[in-house]
């Protein structure tokens, strides 16, 4: 596991291993040389054994190391899944949020479990897991958890992510903004709760 140092602005490079490349040659080559060019905030990597990745198997985290305001990717079918550790302003943000995006609820078909269907859209308030690739295209989206006005974005941004190909944007819940290109929220993968520091990716039931 490697660990990024916070920085203020955006996820940014970690070393990237051939078995991620399935995931990555997805992303648009400008979201890529971004992210490739600037350090991570508050960013965590974890990669699974070389056989869980080969066979899609479920991929088992260790949470207990992830601080408020924390980003950790890890990859589960070769692709990037986000665990977002939300502070108290970071969930009070998406009450701010309700009305700007496009499905607050997350009624829409296929992205989101019965069981990630509220606000927080997580099993556990203040942690967000989500797959990080844009419903449009298939880019890699960038965190912006600052709030305020920043280069492309609107002067009353709460905190979430951009997508840099073509503009979506998405709030701290991976809720799509309205009039965005994407069409969807960010998904939520299937998960559960072993303990209050483990968590498995890929199933939603305990053995």
């Amino acid at each position: 596991m490697s660990t990024q140092n916070p920085t203020a602005g955006q996820p940014g490079d970690a070393e990237v291993d051939p078995s991620r490349r399935t995931w990555l040659t997805l992303t648009c080559g400008a979201g890529a040389a971004l992210g490739a060019a600037v350090a991570a905030p508050f960013i965590l990597s974890f990669a699974p054994s070389e056989r869980a990745k080969a066979a899609g198997a479920p991929v088992e985290v260790d949470i207990a190391d992830l601080k408020p305001g924390q980003l950790k990717t890890v990859e589960w079918r070769g692709k990037p899944v986000w665990l977002l550790k939300r502070d108290a302003a970071m969930l009070e943000s998406l009450k701010k949020t309700d009305s700007m995006v496009a499905d607050p609820k997350s009624d829409r078909a296929g992205m989101t479990p019965a069981y990630a269907k509220n606000e927080t859209r997580s099993r556990k308030e203040d942690l967000l897991v989500v797959i990080g690739i844009c419903t449009h295209l298939g880019c890699s989206p960038n965190a912006r958890f600052a709030a305020g006005a920043q280069a492309g974005l609107p002067d009353d941004w709460q905190g979430g992510f951009l997508c840099p190909c073509h503009g979506s944007t998405f709030d701290l819940a991976g809720r799509v903004f309205k009039n965005k290109p994407a069409p969807d929220n960010l998904e939520v993968p299937p998960h559960v709760y072993l303990s209050d520091t483990k968590l498995l990716i890929g199933e939603d039931t305990k053995a």
